[in-house]
């Protein structure tokens, strides 16, 4: 197991900036997910820590050791990619131990590791196949199988699941988790997928056009999106968001539609006047409230429905609920008052609403 630090890494290509202000530390065992929209420099963070691209600026440490311009080869890092990138004419066994021929490890060590790997990852019948012999789930295990029997100090996982069909990809994402417990490997995971992020990564590094979002659980990331960004982009259904203005002394937020919903516990955001974004997930929108919500379209998903629709003033929202669609045209909602999120309608950044008495002068 092996620690991993990016100290104020960048990466430009000519005049384009990719990515910006990169700090990480990674724990020994620790699995980060790294996830953003396409394009927001991700897998270019990846293939700086692999060696594949040098960073314009910055240091990259593995286990306290500079490897910011050690070649690929010397790093002690295993990679997976995205297209399994296996060698079509040998087989499963040599595709796995190729990487250790090269090494000079004797016949007896590689067939041990190859061994062991294969049981691992279910491989053993499969090791005289080549590479078109096997399904997309089977190609991607010999990769990680090639990785594993390296026993690297690193993983790093380039969206590795992408090419696969929605259940393999379930089957696959908790093999990976499962196996990446047991070896105890620190590891960096690159995806776009949000499902991926939140079940594998002991923590998310959220990536807005090459800038850290956040850094932090996926549970904290969810329950406290640092700005819009990451509120839109964590949830799915993605998070409601409303435009409104502070009143009632800064305890309460207008919406545009004119109803007026508290803070919890009386807390306060600021002057009246201020410009707010309110947000609240669907799933936290409950029924019976003041609020009527028309009702455009109705996607029932068996445990669940998603009921899309807009407020009086245009606004769309989204509402999960439990159970069977409703039969109306309406829905009378409610926004909990400890289910608001709120964001400062300039910034995009988030606002913690706080107690009164902390605002008194001392």
């Amino acid at each position: 197991m092996a620690t991993l630090q990016l100290l104020g890494l960048r990466k430009s290509f000519g005049e384009t900036h990719v990515l910006e202000s990169i700090d990480l530390a990674l724990a020994s065992g620790e699995m980060l997910v790294i996830v953003g929209a396409s394009g927001c420099g991700k897998s270019t963070l990846l293939r700086l820590v692999a060696g594949l691209e040098r960073p314009t600026s910055g240091q990259i440490l593995l286990d306290g050791r500079d490897i910011t311009n050690v070649d690929p080869a010397q790093r002690d890092i295993a990679m997976v990619f995205q297209n399994y990138a296996l060698y079509p004419h040998m087989s499963v066994f040599d595709n796995m131990a190729y990487g250790l021929r090269i090494r000079g490890l004797s016949k007896q060590e590689i067939g041990a590791r190859v061994d062991v790997a294969a049981d691992m990852l279910g491989l053993r019948p499969m090791l005289a196949r080549k590479p078109r012999q096997l399904s997309g789930g089977q190609r991607q295990r010999v990769a990680m199988g090639r990785a594993i029997v390296r026993e690297p100090k690193l993983f790093l996982f380039d969206e590795p699941l992408s090419n696969l069909d929605a259940k393999l990809r379930v089957q696959m994402r908790a093999e990976i988790r499962r196996l990446q417990r047991r070896l105890g490997v620190t590891s960096l995971y690159v995806t776009h997928d949000q499902v991926e992020a939140m079940t594998l990564g002991d923590r998310l590094l959220v990536l807005n056009q090459g800038r850290p979002a956040q850094l932090a659980t996926p549970m904290e990331i969810y329950a406290r999106p640092a700005d819009l960004f990451v509120a839109g982009f964590i949830g799915a259904p993605a998070m409601n968001v409303l435009p409104a203005e502070l009143v009632q002394g800064g305890t309460a937020a207008r919406l545009e539609s004119g109803e007026v919903v508290a803070f919890a516990d009386g807390r306060r955001a600021g002057a009246d006047g201020r410009k707010l974004i309110i947000g609240i997930r669907p799933e936290h929108v409950t029924l019976g409230g003041d609020l009527v919500l028309t009702i455009e379209l109705v996607e029932p998903l068996g445990p669940e429905t998603l009921v899309h629709g807009r407020l009086p003033d245009g606004q769309e929202m989204v509402v999960r609920l439990p159970g069977l669609p409703p039969g109306e045209e309406n829905l009378s909602i409610a926004l909990p008052a400890d289910a608001l999120h709120v964001f400062d309608a300039e910034t995009g950044k988030r606002i913690e609403p706080i107690e009164q008495k902390a605002l008194a002068p001392v």
